[in-house]
């Protein structure tokens, strides 16, 4: 009896265990099913991108060429080197040194970077390394899970101008600028100056996109689906400047070694011929991985070789002013081109304003041919008795002095044109006169400009009025098509009167002719017309100015010119100017005795009783 009772619950725990079992498969299988069919198009994509990545693709950014299609800015191929933070053991950090050649801690600084930005995603550790350290990447690649390699592009400058300046240089980008613009990775390099930096949207491009398939040590291993999924980059634009390499290759040699900047533009439309400022850079260095000591030495040199001063230094312009004065004159009344006034050596009002000799009578014309202080002290005496000085600021600020000209490229400085309320707050209300203003009238005491406002008030004086936009950029070309950026057409200044011009050119014409420019600027078959300009410096050798167009009728060009402690403008910046124009017309320099003498130009000892 006890026997069978024992054997009916073997079978019953048996029956039991059975259907545990069965029911466990069941659960199993329908769970399995519902993953794999019912529910298949949720997780099938999850468990994709186990085994595939996407990638972000970088666009070829666009080239820039000069006005004629020579090619001043290209890419050339670069080797990069890639980490993935959460597939790479930091214990590989003393081989990646030894097959880089970079430094132990300045490979963990990146990689501790990259793991910030990213644990999954592929970012750059290492950019434009060496062929042979990319070599040995390439040969090692299977001890260093994590890494991978791509080549990519940076800058080079095949014209052989420097363009430091004006095209400017691309810089790694910052961890605050990915915070603002998630459409860029961790080492991806954007444009720090310059028309790199003005046209970045442009010149970037669009990312693209591709799907690879990874291994176990998530490195791509091939393209998924044949690439069919991948978005192809789209290029950046490329940029037709208004530059004349030819121009701007003999401006920059004849800058070198000297402190200033040079602007020569279309009188017509703005447009920039040539643009320098000097001491510069080399762009090459900044291209790619920056030489760090370089870096340093630039931003540390005291001549401030990245400053941009054909943009932003501001120097009083001396007598580069007076054709303007004469304007403001002719156009208030206070003088005609008849006007006669006395020059016996200088100017008395509460003290003696000197000239540089006795002119005797003198009309607006011949006083800008002779460059006549007391003229010029007389007619602002009369200006702000008459009008006020407010009315004066405004009239030049008008020229595009005193205020911002929008040039397309970065670090434009206003200048300074002071008015009443730039007298209060830095002498102080009724601690400043007349005695303080007449010097004004001669471009000296508290005013600035820069030889780009300079040249775009030059440009106004012999285009009929019109104050243009000075712009780097003519044309952008995108998928084939050229369209033209969105810059201001040139704006007349409605108070400008075309015979009070007329008046003045005749002054600047003879200035070249007859003047303090007819030693290095007067050429046989064009007639250029200009005035020299001295700027007082009251801290050691003044500085040289020179603005000046040509030709004479329906003027094309116009050049402005600051030598910083180079003396006479005659002798320092007006030479510079008369060869540029020997190039812009005759395709050559003619007077090779002028050029050895700029490029060997030495300023003459500083005398302060000069």
């Amino acid at each position: 009896m006890n026997a069978q009772i024992s054997e009916n619950r073997k079978n019953i725990n048996y029956l039991v265990v059975q259907i545990f079992v069965l029911v466990f498969f069941l659960v199993l299988f329908g769970r399995l099913f519902q993953l794999q069919v019912i529910e298949h198009e949720i997780y099938n994509p999850i468990s994709e991108r186990n085994s595939i990545r996407q990638e972000t693709v970088n666009p070829s950014r666009g080239l820039i060429f000069d006005r004629n299609g020579k090619l001043l800015v290209t890419n050339e191929p670069s080797f990069t080197i890639m980490i993935t933070p959460q597939n790479f053991n930091r214990m590989q950090i003393p081989l990646l040194s030894r097959l880089t050649g970079f430094d132990e801690d300045f490979i963990t600084e990146r990689a501790d970077a990259a793991q910030r930005f990213s644990r999954h995603r592929p970012s750059r550790l290492l950019i434009d390394v060496s062929l042979e350290a990319f070599s040995n990447i390439q040969e090692n690649i299977w001890q260093l899970p994590g890494i991978d390699y791509l080549v990519e592009g940076k800058r080079s400058y095949p014209s052989g101008a420097r363009i430091a300046h004006s095209v400017g240089f691309l810089a790694e980008i910052t961890r605050e600028e990915l915070r603002n613009n998630p459409s860029y990775r961790m080492g991806d390099h954007i444009g720090r100056s310059g028309i790199e930096r003005r046209y970045e949207e442009v010149l970037r491009g669009s990312n693209g996109t591709r799907f690879v398939m990874i291994n176990a040590f998530g490195r791509a291993v091939g393209s998924y689906n044949d690439g069919h999924l991948d978005i192809t980059p789209e290029k950046g634009a490329d940029l037709r400047t208004t530059l004349d390499i030819d121009l701007q290759l003999l401006a920059e040699e004849l800058m070198v070694g000297k402190t200033g900047g040079l602007v020569a533009l279309d009188a017509r439309t703005g447009g920039i011929k040539a643009i320098v400022s000097a001491p510069d850079f080399e762009l090459d260095k900044l291209s790619g991985r920056v030489d760090r000591a370089y870096w340093q030495q630039l931003n540390s040199d005291p001549a401030t070789p990245m400053f941009h001063r054909a943009i932003a230094a501001s120097q009083p312009p001396g007598s580069t002013l007076k054709p303007l004065m004469g304007i403001i004159g002719l156009e208030t009344g206070l003088i005609t081109e008849h006007t006669v006034i006395y020059c016996p050596g200088g100017y008395h009002r509460g003290r003696f304003y000197r000239c540089l000799r006795q002119h005797g009578n003198q009309t607006i014309a011949q006083a800008i041919e002779t460059s006549c202080n007391t003229f010029f002290y007389a007619l602002m005496d009369r200006f702000v008795n008459r009008f006020g000085l407010n009315r004066w600021t405004r009239m030049l600020n008008s020229f595009g002095l005193g205020v911002a000209n929008d040039i397309d490229m970065t670090g434009e400085r206003a200048g300074i044109i002071p008015d009443s309320s730039y007298y209060n707050r830095v002498f102080g209300v009724r601690r400043w006169g007349l005695g303080d203003l007449i010097n004004l009238g001669i471009g000296q005491g508290a005013m600035g400009a820069t030889p780009l406002q300079m040249a775009v008030s030059t440009a106004a004086m012999v285009n009929g009025g019109y104050r243009v936009r000075p712009h780097l950029v003519s044309a952008v070309s995108e998928d084939g098509l050229v369209w033209h950026p969105t810059y201001s057409e040139p704006e007349l200044i409605p108070w400008v009167k075309e015979q009070h011009l007329k008046t003045v050119r005749r002054g600047m014409r003879r200035a070249v002719s007859h003047g303090s420019g007819r030693h290095y600027v007067e050429l046989r078959d064009v007639e250029i017309s200009g005035k020299t300009g001295t700027a007082q410096n009251p801290h050691g050798q003044n500085h040289g100015w020179f603005i000046s167009y040509a030709p004479e009728e329906n003027p094309e060009i116009v050049i402005a010119v600051l030598l910083e402690n180079a003396g006479f403008g005659s002798i320092s910046a007006a030479p510079i100017a008369g060869l540029l124009y020997e190039q812009y017309f005759f395709g050559e320099v003619r007077r090779k005795h002028v050029k050895n003498r700029m490029l060997n130009f030495v300023p003459a000892p500083f005398n302060p009783n000069q």
